[in-house]
């Protein structure tokens, strides 16, 4: 519940548009997964997972990232507003900002 509230505080000054979709993360226990939506059209753009992928948890979010990062350039996108979604900005939510970035996404 705390971080569904600060969540909504973070959403509250964030917005996505198709030309820079926010990049979403939600991190359960297990996997880690990185969205782009487009807050205008209400939709989502892209959807990456860590749930194939093998290796240590921040080792897989940072593929995440690139992974992301990659499609997103195929589809044409190179900046994006970076949602951490209430977490704190360190550990796997970092590593996945990071990765996106050495893809090539601009925050």
């Amino acid at each position: 519940a705390k971080r569904a509230r600060r969540h909504l505080r973070v959403r509250k000054a964030l917005s996505g548009t198709s030309e820079r979709p926010r990049l979403v993360v939600f991190r359960s226990l297990k996997h880690i997964y990185a969205q782009l939506v487009d807050d205008v059209a209400q939709r989502t753009l892209l959807t990456v997972s860590d749930q194939k992928l093998d290796g240590r948890k921040i080792e897989k979010s940072a593929e995440v990232g690139r992974l992301i990062a990659g499609r997103a350039k195929e589809a044409g996108i190179t900046r994006v507003v970076f949602d951490r979604a209430g977490y704190q900005y360190h550990g796997r939510v970092k590593a996945v900002a990071d990765g996106a970035r050495e893809g090539g996404l601009e925050f």
